[in-house]
């Protein structure tokens, strides 16, 4: 499976990226899967519902299903949480998995940077970042796209994983 990432600081710009390369890609012909890291808790389920109710009641899988989509909780009571490669295994093969966060993993990857936020670059010190994608004009040694110029970035990444 093709996997690339975006990473960033905070506010950095990394999910609208995000949501326009697979808009991008996927208009291209391409099939996308994502992977998003949260750094807090969340849920997508919501108090009341028939399947927050399984889950509340120690259900170690929920598996809640549609006509339109499935959505597969799996709680983890405790156990470490999932690496990247066990998550990836999970999923059904398409062309491209594009993977927000997970900055320490070692798979390539494009920064996202906002000038504004005032924060260093993360590429500097990390050589698994092939590119940038900022709002700010900058000199590096790897290649520098417009943060807004999504099809150059698309191309690079395709290009990249050889698509």
């Amino acid at each position: 499976m093709r996997v690339y990432g975006v990473v960033g600081w905070k506010n950095a710009g990394k999910t609208g990226l995000m949501e326009r390369l697979v808009t991008e890609i996927t208009g291209r012909g391409f099939s996308v899967s994502t992977v998003k890291h949260a750094h807090h808790s969340f849920d997508v389920d919501h108090p009341g519902k028939d399947s927050h109710r399984h889950r509340v009641a120690g259900a170690r899988e929920v598996l809640l299903a549609s006509r339109n989509r499935f959505a597969l909780m799996h709680e983890l009571h405790g156990e470490d949480e999932p690496t990247l490669d066990a998550l990836l295994a999970k999923l059904a093969p398409v062309d491209l998995v594009l993977v927000e966060g997970y900055k320490r993993d070692g798979h390539a990857k494009v920064e996202a940077h906002r000038a504004e936020t005032g924060n260093a670059l993360i590429a500097p010190q990390d050589p698994t970042i092939k590119a940038i994608a900022s709002d700010t004009p900058m000199t590096s040694d790897r290649p520098v796209f417009d943060l807004n110029d999504t099809g150059t970035i698309a191309d690079f990444i395709l290009s990249e994983v050889g698509l």
